[in-house]
């Protein structure tokens, strides 16, 4: 499938610089930065420097180390603000909304990093 990227969304504006942000992590190919809109004590968002549209996009048509570097910049930001469960943290939530039905709001790919509280179930069965 063929993705039409908008450089012109929230987030290409940040990776230029037209827009400030408050940068947790920056790496050659990716950029971690805080929510201006929290959801828990912890909301970070992982973006890749390229232009991809969303999860399946960026899966799809990333270079290896592109693919690499936002995981292991994820991995990074969950060690260094302690919620791994790995290491005694309490955990967090990794959550990418995709398209219309997700209700994804900025076209570019970016992933949710939630913790720092109890976060509940993350979907409710739908009503019949």
């Amino acid at each position: 499938m063929a993705y039409a990227y908008d450089d012109q969304n929230i987030f290409a504006k940040i990776l230029r610089g037209e827009i400030p942000n408050k940068t947790v992590v920056e790496t050659d190919h990716t950029l971690a930065f805080e929510d201006i809109y929290p959801q828990a004590p912890l909301h970070i968002l992982v973006i890749p420097k390229g232009p991809y549209v969303c999860f399946d996009h960026f899966a799809a048509e990333a270079s290896d180390a592109e693919i690499a570097d936002f995981h292991r910049v994820a991995a990074q930001i969950c060690a260094d603000k302690g919620i791994d469960p790995g290491a005694g943290g309490m955990g967090y939530r990794t959550l990418s909304n995709a398209g219309e039905h997700a209700v994804q709001e900025v076209p570019h790919y970016h992933m949710h990093i939630l913790g720092g509280r109890p976060l509940g179930r993350m979907l409710q069965p739908a009503a019949d």
